[in-house]
């Protein structure tokens, strides 16, 4: 099981407390993780990717096993700890001002 972690305002719009669960036999890539968190939590579509271009919106990141996986191309392999369970797929979603 691939486990992810939704910031607060994506939790509360999926109606999920915790740590969001997916099977992790085909969900190697950041692109196929997203596209099974979309599948699962609809509501989150549009909210971590553009629709159109399916691009990491701008105040959206990815963090997995103490790494920026942000700019990584999405069909880039997630790392091993990831897909095995043993370390979280962060999605965080990042604050601009100053």
């Amino acid at each position: 099981m691939i486990r992810v972690v939704l910031p607060p305002n994506l939790k509360v719009l999926a109606h999920v407390n915790g740590e969001v669960k997916l099977d992790s036999a085909r969900l190697d890539t950041q692109r196929l993780l997203l596209d099974e968190l979309e599948t699962r939590y609809p509501m989150l579509r549009g909210t971590i990717r553009d629709f159109t271009t399916q691009q990491r919106r701008p105040f959206v990141r990815f963090f997995a096993c103490e790494q920026d996986l942000s700019h990584e191309p999405p069909d880039t392999p997630l790392p091993a700890p990831v897909i095995l369970g043993a370390e979280p797929f962060l999605i965080v979603g990042a604050i601009a001002g100053g």
